[in-house]
């Protein structure tokens, strides 16, 4: 079975959602309303809706690091992955956790970063030679 996810969530301003997910991430964007966009994010639908954004606490580990729970995410082939790391680079961007290389020579060995949307809300982005190898132990 093959599905696209859609994921909805709040955002405090769609102006500044549409520069970071559109300019920045390179997002198209889908239909919206005075109180929500929706988002071509990478394939699936985000819908992102004025609102106060979730909760989240550093309480997730990265190896030695804590990073926000919850987040989203999403995987990318490595060379689609730095080039979304040095766009995210070139917007100024403030990272939660800086670009790198985890497992390194390891079975799903996997490149990671983790940042914020202009509302607060977390985001990883995984990178991998290749995505045959995610759920490799």
């Amino acid at each position: 079975m093959k599905a696209l996810f859609h994921l909805a969530y709040h955002v405090t301003d769609l102006d500044a959602a549409r520069r970071f997910y559109g300019g920045v991430l390179g997002c198209r964007e889908g239909r919206s309303t005075d109180t929500w966009v929706d988002f071509d994010f990478f394939g699936h639908q985000i819908s992102l809706h004025l609102g106060e954004p979730f909760a989240t606490t550093n309480s997730g580990r990265v190896g030695d690091k804590l990073v926000p729970m919850p987040h989203l995410g999403l995987m990318l082939q490595r060379a689609d992955w730095e080039a979304l790391a040095a766009r995210l680079r070139a917007a100024g961007t403030e990272f939660v956790l800086e670009p790198q290389l985890r497992f390194a020579g390891q079975p799903g060995e996997q490149w990671t970063m983790f940042f914020r949307d202009p509302s607060g809300n977390p985001i990883e982005v995984k990178g991998f030679e290749s995505l045959q190898t995610i759920y490799d132990a």
